[in-house]
């Protein structure tokens, strides 16, 4: 994702403290890959048009190197990258990070959205 690295040093910190707080959320939890990829994709266009900057992404725990059900476990989260790459709304969003414990640690991402341009 190459709008991984277009945050500045102070907006790092805040998130790796967990300072910052999601001004939306969108859990992903329970859905089907394909309606996964649809509610993400009207969170982030409801996100846009609100001015939102940063929206925190519930996608669930990865899953574990010993886990029963490997093919059930984390497949959302897998997919969550290419599908933020190849969104329409890819120029609007200027980093993914992920998330602090607070804000759910491993089962979460914070999408950080660009300032929306003026005139």
């Amino acid at each position: 994702m190459a709008a991984a690295n277009t945050l500045d040093a102070s907006w790092n910190r805040k998130l790796t403290r967990g300072i910052v707080l999601p001004d939306s959320s969108i859990d992903l939890h329970g859905h089907t890959l394909a309606s996964a990829h649809a509610l993400l994709d009207q969170g982030l266009d409801r996100a846009i048009r609100r001015g939102d900057r940063v929206l925190l992404l519930v996608t669930g725990k990865p899953p574990r190197p010993d886990s029963e059900r490997p093919h059930a476990r984390g497949a959302i989260r897998a997919a969550v990258a290419d599908w933020i790459a190849a969104s329409r709304h890819a120029d609007a969003i200027a980093a993914v990070r992920g998330a602090h414990p607070r804000h759910g640690g491993l089962g979460a991402l914070y999408i950080v959205l660009r300032r929306p341009r003026c005139g």
